[in-house]
């Protein structure tokens, strides 16, 4: 076991000899661990997907709580941005040790409960390299691509038979530790046909024979249990958007296809999901994806209207609502919400303060290290041949002393280094989820393109552009 363990889970041992002695008949339970090269100062532990405790991490980089009574289940704790699950049966007592540079790779379990919890890990990284080496897979014709899927299924069914039958986990975990085995090859076989047309070029609907899509007929899909269980959620979503896009290819441009497949995602899901916490969360889930990656306003009108005929959770309406309202503010031809920008100087400034001069702002951060420096490395490039620009650079982290530190050490001329204030607001003026977001503006302030990526092959098209023309939309 691993050194900084061996006291930690010494100590929950004996708790748990006690625990067999006097047979507790509660439910309390105790998870706890080590983060090691943090990212902030806590870890969240969550049940489907909503925030049951914030636990601190001590200076010494530990964490531990004691819950005086824990349903059994599937939980997971979070070190933002990065989260895996955590299986606990009645009174387990687990502590896990985590290296936030290198999350998934590093997680491992001991204690009471550790055997199918580090299972879980074990399989979840089978299915991650799976995925890396699969994809020239995809380039085979539909009998070649089943034998081999099938193939690499058949491993990882061994290795789930294996281990199940020697840690002999109960009934209720059992449905998790199937599903993703299952669920992650189901998904394989829904996505096929996609990656196929876009690898080859090559539709291979009219060649996929019924059968092929047999398993579909003994899925739930309406499964509470596993609606916050994401190789679930997302062989869900892989199923919405192969049946989406069936009737679609070749006969709509991009930006009518996206509407169209995702309006259609919508109406299959009310279909088939009858279950109205798994409906909501896949609406929900369809409905972020299309926000945030369609830009076009009449296209996102029309999706959120058929949106509302199907959803009924009325809180996650309200969020996407926010993320609608805000992208309809960020048309090109608006002037830019103005948020709250400090500089190395300690000062505040509102980022309308740039007005006067065209302007690129650009965010970063330091928990992606190669995009900073890419990032600023390509602006210093577009400086030299845009002059007439100016390039703001803002952080979107806390850490004001870390920000200056990174800036201390890496010099970029031309560049203006700002930090968000409050992230919350800007995120929610900006309609920013993607750090590889980029607003340019004119010299007025008002919105060239709020939806741009420093590294599109066009972009620098886009500085090149005219501005937009308000005048010409409002007559």
């Amino acid at each position: 076991m691993i050194r900084s363990l061996v006291v930690p889970c010494a100590a929950m041992m004996l708790m748990m000899s006690c625990e067999k002695k006097f047979g507790r008949k509660d439910y309390t339970a105790y998870f706890g661990g080590e983060v090691l090269n943090p990212v902030n100062r806590y870890v969240l532990f969550c049940k489907d997907g909503e925030v049951i405790d914030t636990i601190p991490l001590k200076e010494n980089n530990t964490f531990f709580k004691e819950f005086d009574s824990l349903t059994p289940g599937l939980y997971s704790f979070r070190h933002d941005p990065e989260y895996q699950y955590v299986y606990f049966d009645k009174n387990d007592s687990l502590m896990v040790r985590v290296n936030a540079r290198d999350f998934d790779e590093s997680v491992v379990f001991c204690g009471r409960g550790d055997q199918k919890n580090n299972f879980l890990m074990e399989m979840y990284l089978r299915n991650e390299s799976d995925k890396n080496q699969f994809y020239p897979i995809f380039d085979l014709d539909v009998k070649g691509f089943e034998k081999a899927a099938d193939s690499s299924y058949e491993a990882s069914n061994k290795f789930y038979e294996k281990k199940k039958a020697e840690i002999k986990w109960s009934d209720d975990f059992d449905k998790f530790a199937k599903a993703a085995l299952d669920f992650h090859y189901y998904s394989k076989k829904e996505i096929y046909p996609i990656v196929h047309r876009v690898r080859t070029g090559k539709d291979m609907t009219d060649e996929i024979p019924a059968s092929y899509y047999a398993y579909r007929k003994k899925l739930d899909f309406n499964d509470e249990q596993l609606s916050g269980y994401a190789p679930y959620l997302n062989y869900l979503s892989h199923m919405l958007g192969n049946m989406a896009a069936i009737n679609y290819h070749n006969h709509f441009s991009e930006v009518d296809l996206a509407l169209k497949t995702n309006v259609n995602k919508l109406q299959i899901a009310d279909t088939l999901i009858k279950d109205e916490k798994v409906k909501n969360i896949i609406l929900n889930n369809i409905a972020f994806t299309y926000l945030l990656e369609d830009q076009n306003m009449e296209n996102n009108h029309k999706f959120l209207e058929m949106f509302h005929k199907f959803s009924t959770d009325n809180s996650k309406k309200n969020e996407i609502n926010k993320i609608g309202l805000a992208i309809q503010q960020l048309k090109s031809g608006n002037r830019l919400p103005s948020v709250q920008l400090v500089g190395l100087d300690g000062k505040t400034v509102p980022s309308s303060s740039f007005n006067g001069k065209k302007t690129v702002f650009f965010c970063w951060t330091q928990k992606l290290e190669s995009h900073f420096r890419a990032a600023h490395r390509k602006v210093i490039d577009f400086k030299l041949r845009h002059p007439d620009y100016q390039f703001v650079a803002v952080n979107v982290d806390d850490d004001a002393e870390k920000w200056a530190q990174i800036l201390s050490a890496n010099r970029f001329p031309g560049v203006v280094e700002m930090r968000c204030k409050d992230f919350q607001d800007t995120k929610d003026k900006w309609a920013i989820t993607k750090i590889h977001r980029t607003i340019i503006t004119n010299q007025d302030g008002t919105i060239k393109n709020a939806f741009a990526n420093l590294f599109d092959v066009n972009f620098e098209a886009e500085l090149d552009a005219r501005p937009f023309n308000h005048a010409l939309t409002t007559n």
